[in-house]
């Protein structure tokens, strides 16, 4: 993406932002088989008809910490790094524009994918891995997980995975529950027979969902987070992008670094 196309991206963001505005992303509140609106895109790894092209960074495998506990919502308090994780739906070029204000502060986030958007932008599996980001799974269609029989809950964690295997050679670092701040215990139970032996919380929730505007958004993290904090947010918000260059401005005024949140727990 060149530079005005950055710039575009940006004012389009700060513009839509200020307005109110819902760019398609991961609501909370909605799941994609009652009305979210989805992306245009490439082909699914399916009908890509080839394998995917090397990637610069190797995807991490599943993050295994011994000692700490199945649920994961910070990190250790004693240190200068916090986690900024990413619920990954939306508009391609906004997510590469987010990413690439990340990189531009010497930041690294784990984005947590939904299955039928890296269906739909396989593409974005590579760019958030060769930005240095972390790639997990945030279920195929982000269904309310936890209000779901075992075969089905396991088939949104598991296809994902598969998604992930497909594009990156591993199903991802991490697992993230859709439409939960926190897993079942069942739910945790089908997260480790899919590989993955924690589920990633969070203990700072950013409510960019919700579309309050960049300065509430930006507020809102700054007010809660602190030193192993695991922040959630979103991709494919205009609030969000608009938004994360002063969220780490503030991070740095207060000696905090952006890492991946396995960096940050291991």
């Amino acid at each position: 993406m060149t530079s005005l196309d950055r710039r575009s991206v940006l004012r389009a963001a700060a513009s839509a932002a200020a307005a109110g505005a819902l760019v398609s992303g991961c609501d909370p509140h909605r799941d994609v088989d009652s009305g979210a609106v989805r992306s245009a895109g490439g082909p699914s790894p399916s009908r890509a008809g080839h394998a995917p092209p090397a990637l610069a960074h190797a995807a991490r495998p599943p993050t295994r910490v011994p000692g700490l506990p199945v649920q994961i919502a910070h990190g250790p308090r004693t240190g200068r790094a916090v986690a900024l994780t990413f619920h990954g739906r939306g508009d391609p070029k906004m997510a590469t524009v987010l990413l690439g204000e990340a990189e531009r502060a010497g930041a690294k986030v784990t984005v947590l994918a939904i299955g039928d958007w890296l269906d739909e932008q396989p593409a974005m599996a590579r760019r958030i891995l060769d930005g240095g980001h972390e790639l997990g799974n945030h279920t195929m269609h982000h269904r309310n997980i936890c209000a779901l029989p075992a075969a089905e809950a396991y088939a949104e964690i598991s296809r994902c995975a598969d998604r992930l295997r497909a594009l990156t050679g591993t199903i991802g670092s991490w697992f993230r529950p859709s439409q939960a701040r926190r897993a079942t215990d069942l739910v945790a139970g089908l997260a480790r027979k899919a590989g993955y032996p924690h589920v990633l919380s969070y203990d700072v929730d950013s409510l960019d969902a919700n579309d309050p505007g960049a300065p509430a958004v930006q507020r809102t993290v700054l007010d809660a987070v602190g030193p192993g904090s695991v922040v959630s947010l979103h991709l494919g918000h205009a609030g969000t992008v608009a938004a994360l260059p002063p969220i780490l401005d503030g991070l740095r005024r207060r000696g905090l670094r952006a890492v991946t949140t396995t960096e940050l727990v291991t």
